[in-house]
């Protein structure tokens, strides 16, 4: 099978201006122009998956593409980069390859500018310097890396926030649901609770009892629920980022939430419970 890579050509200084890390030889210089010996750089998953445990420094290779018709040259590998997201934060990394601008120039052009301050601030500048080399290059789509940036998440931050918000409604309607339900099973066992308190029970009983009763069906509830949640987060991989569908940490903080809210909603009904008179409890039927 012939090997592939996403090919992309860079300047003088590029790497070092996006922030990109050189993790071994060296990046393009002045020097490597169309008279120079043809010389390209890869990047960490290129040289993992074509030259395992060994150095590519120095190895040749041949990309499919060439200024003409000719037989595209060999080229020295003489420099490895590390990985860059280019079209997707959520994408794997895939084997790239650079080729100096210079020795393969083509019709259009991204130029990159760090500055210390606002960038935007400079575009009158770069667009005075850009002018001054050729009036008839057009520039467009000027823009801040953080507007890059927030322009390529803005739809998955905009899912997200749809889960987060259908997600909060659903977490104040079980709370609702399980405080109305136990309220319910507490008020019509009042005649059972006024004769157990009648015969001798203590209030710390009747809510250990309620309580009890109450968190039982709470935890299979939330045994079933997180089961169920486990086998169905795995649809929502392609959202998200940074963190796994099955991240541990975000199942013990929303089990710890649920049983919390549980807890509440049986607690407060089973003590208005143990404040009732057993004599009106015991008449109230």
């Amino acid at each position: 099978k012939r090997p592939s890579a996403g090919l992309r050509t860079a300047g003088v200084n590029y790497f070092a201006t996006m922030g990109i890390a050189l993790r071994a030889g060296r990046e393009f210089t002045a020097r490597d122009d169309l008279k120079a010996p043809p010389v390209v750089v890869i990047n960490e998953t290129m040289a993992r998956q074509f030259f395992p445990n060994e150095n590519p420094l120095g190895k040749r290779i041949a990309p499919g593409i060439a200024l003409d018709a000719s037989k595209p040259p060999l080229r020295e590998i003489v420099g490895v980069v590390a990985d860059v997201k280019h079209n997707s934060l959520s994408a794997d990394a895939t084997p790239e390859l650079y080729l100096p601008y210079a020795q393969l120039p083509f019709g259009s052009m991204a130029v990159v500018v760090r500055t210390e301050t606002d960038p935007l601030s400079f575009v009158n500048a770069v667009r005075t310097e850009v002018s001054a080399l050729d009036r008839e290059v057009p520039i467009d789509e000027v823009e801040s890396l953080e507007d890059y940036l927030a322009a390529s998440v803005s739809q998955p931050k905009f899912n997200t926030l749809l889960l987060a918000i259908f997600a909060g409604v659903a977490l104040v309607l079980t709370a609702l649901g399980l405080y109305g339900v136990i309220s319910y099973s507490v008020t019509s066992r009042t005649q059972e609770i006024g004769i157990r308190m009648a015969l001798g029970a203590q209030k710390h009983d009747v809510l250990r009892l309620v309580i009890g009763q109450g968190m039982l069906l709470v935890i299979i509830g939330v045994v079933l629920g997180v089961s169920a949640a486990f086998a169905l987060t795995r649809l929502l991989t392609s959202l998200l980022y940074g963190v796994s569908a099955s991240d541990p940490l975000t199942f013990i903080i929303i089990t710890l939430l649920l049983l919390l809210v549980a807890l509440l909603a049986c607690w407060l009904p089973a003590r208005r419970a143990t404040k009732v008179d057993p004599m009106i409890a015991l008449r109230c039927e």
